[in-house]
């Protein structure tokens, strides 16, 4: 598919997500949230979710918990990519306290509407949502500290520019610290000219070897991508049957291949450009 149509569908799904969470609904991963269940469930403590407001949650679409893997310091300025409803920039907004600044970047309108009004509802003021995307980010150079995001990167069809924009708006000596699902060998062509799939956070996975690839390519260096959930075939059985994919022949080729992972890489101190500029 063409990355305008990818970016087409991955918006309108996404769009029913918010929409579904604003009614009280689950909505992991749009409208196949009920066989991604295996990839975003308890990914959150109950004491970091108590305070945020229940629609923050309903809408949490992730595969890990980049807040509470960060090191996010007070006083320093933070970014999500793919913010959604709102609930890591809520709760990254309490790890900088008042001296820092969140910003929560998101190209779907119902999603932005929700996450200002769980903004709103949580009473949190040094958070900024921007209508843009990712591959486009609205902000300066060397404009913030650290960079998160939960299981976003993989569903852009332009993952390189994602990542020299990321790099672009990281301040010298800053962090991207990411949610993503990566995966470890070849995954059968069933899986990754499935739509379906990308919604499910999973057919746009790169493999572990070329996100560290695109990362160097960007400028990044320290570059650590460490699993937090490793998937087994038994994990995904209905989710895979759902999508129209026959689970006997494809489910030993994708046993313990798909993993959510943490990424950490850091923008050298001394570079101002990314190595592909």
């Amino acid at each position: 598919m063409k990355s305008q149509e990818v970016k087409a569908l991955v918006k309108a799904e996404y769009g029913q997500a918010a929409l579904q969470a604003k009614r009280g609904g689950s909505s992991c991963c749009g409208s196949v949230s009920e066989r991604v269940d295996f990839i975003t469930s308890n990914l959150y403590g109950r004491n970091e979710t108590e305070a945020l407001p229940a629609e923050a949650v309903l809408a949490s679409l992730g595969c890990g918990n980049p807040t509470a893997l960060a090191e996010l310091n007070p006083g320093e300025t933070v970014l999500d990519l793919g913010s959604g409803g709102g609930i890591d920039v809520l709760l990254s907004a309490r790890r900088v306290g008042p001296t820092g600044k969140v910003y929560g970047l998101d190209m779907t309108d119902e999603m932005l509407a929700l996450a200002r009004e769980n903004q709103e509802k949580a009473g949190v003021r040094n958070v900024e949502f921007l209508k843009g995307e990712i591959e486009d980010i609205p902000l300066g150079d060397d404009s913030v500290d650290v960079i998160i995001s939960n299981c976003v990167i993989n569903l852009s069809p332009d993952k390189d520019r994602v990542l020299t924009e990321a790099f672009r708006v990281l301040k010298p000596g800053g962090r991207l610290a990411v949610s993503d699902v990566v995966v470890r060998g070849d995954v059968p062509a069933e899986i990754r000219h499935s739509v379906e799939l990308w919604m499910g956070c999973v057919a746009g996975a790169l493999e572990e070897s070329a996100y560290r690839d695109k990362l160097t390519k960007a400028g990044f260096h320290e570059i650590e991508i460490v699993p937090t959930r490793i998937y087994r075939v038994e994990d995904a059985k209905d989710f895979l049957a759902g999508a129209g994919l026959n689970v006997e022949t494809l489910g030993p080729q994708v046993d313990g291949k798909f993993m959510s992972a943490f990424i950490r890489a850091r923008k050298p101190l001394e570079s101002a450009q990314g190595a592909t500029d």
